[in-house]
């Protein structure tokens, strides 16, 4: 018997290629009236949106998902696990605050959640393709955006509110004459600063 769409999350992350900053997850139920609604508005994979697209989505999100909660892992902890583990653990945080049991856990991308016990599926392009990862997708990425323009204000300089924490020509060469902050992903900078004979 197949799980009731209201016991389905489906799962995705955002920020996993940054240089700066935590790596967000999304975890959102939706039923099958609430995925058509929000498809309706023109919900899809959040890299496909405008940042004003995701902006006007997110509350409806909020207001039509049976559940939804978002999770996250810090930069030391991508340092000292890697990428892949502290994903995983970003995606397991969001999983464990819906307030409610779940039957199947539809996570984006090839690589199951090796951290979920129960039940799971991975959905290739499941950001374009399914609405409950998409609606994660879009949740992720406005809350760790917000985020990263926050800390453009205490981290000046190194241009957060433009890129979020990706490695654009600006932020590279803002980290070669500046240095990296606490928030670094120290591992992701070695070949950055090497190539100025910088060492992290």
């Amino acid at each position: 018997m197949d799980p009731s769409a209201e016991c389905i999350a489906g799962v995705d992350e955002v920020g996993r290629g940054c240089l700066f900053g935590p790596v967000f997850a999304g975890a959102v139920v939706l039923t099958d009236d609430a995925a058509v609604e929000l498809l309706a508005e023109g919900l899809t994979d959040s890299k496909a949106l405008t940042a004003r697209r995701r902006a006007h989505l997110v509350p409806l999100i909020e207001s039509a998902a049976s559940a939804w909660a978002l999770g996250q892992a810090s930069a030391r902890e991508i340092d000292a696990e890697g990428i892949r583990i502290a994903t995983e653990r970003a995606m397991l945080r969001a999983l464990q605050r819906l307030a409610q049991p779940l039957e199947l856990v539809l996570v984006d991308g090839v690589l199951p959640l090796r951290l979920w016990m129960g039940p799971q599926r991975t959905v290739v392009r499941g950001d374009s393709s399914c609405a409950a990862i998409a609606a994660a997708s879009v949740l992720a990425k406005q809350a760790r955006d917000g985020l990263m323009k926050r800390l453009s204000g205490r981290f000046c300089g190194y241009g957060l509110e433009r890129h979020a924490g990706y490695g654009t020509a600006f932020h590279r060469q803002a980290l070669l004459k500046l240095g990296p902050t606490p928030l670094h992903r120290y591992s992701f900078l070695t070949k950055v600063l090497a190539a100025q004979g910088r060492v992290v």
